[in-house]
C-alpha cells in the first residue's frame, strides 16, 4: 500500500479506469454475441423481421465499439477490426442467404 499521496490517489485511479474498461469491454462482447446469435438465427431462416433485427444490433454494436474508442478503452485500430469482422460476416449471411433462396 502506498503511502505517499499522488502513488494513493494512483492507486485511486487506476482501480476506478480498470472498473470501467471492464464495463466497456463486456458490453462490447455481450453485444457481439447477440448480434453473432441473431445472425446465426437468419442464416439458418432468412427472413425480413430477422434482417432488420440483425442490422439494428449491428447497428448498436458499433455504437459500443465507438463509445470504447472514445473513451480510450480500446485503440481505434481494434475497434475497426472489431467492425470489419462482424460486417463481413453479416456479409457472408446475406450471401448464403441468397445463395439459398436462388
Amino acid at each position: 500500500m502506498p503511502n505517499i499521496k499522488s502513488a494513493i490517489k494512483r492507486v485511486d485511479v487506476a482501480e476506478r479506469n480498470r472498473q470501467r474498461n471492464i464495463a466497456y469491454k463486456s458490453m462490447i462482447k455481450t453485444f457481439t454475441k447477440k448480434f453473432m446469435t441473431r445472425l446465426g438465427e437468419y442464416a439458418q431462416s432468412p427472413s425480413e423481421a430477422v434482417l432488420t433485427e440483425v442490422q439494428a444490433l449491428l447497428n448498436q454494436t458499433f455504437s459500443r465499439i465507438d463509445k470504447a474508442i472514445k473513451a480510450g478503452v480500446i485503440h481505434t485500430n481494434t475497434g475497426a477490426r472489431k467492425k470489419s469482422r462482424l460486417d463481413a460476416a453479416l456479409r457472408t449471411a446475406l450471401a448464403k442467404a441468397q445463395a439459398k433462396a436462388g
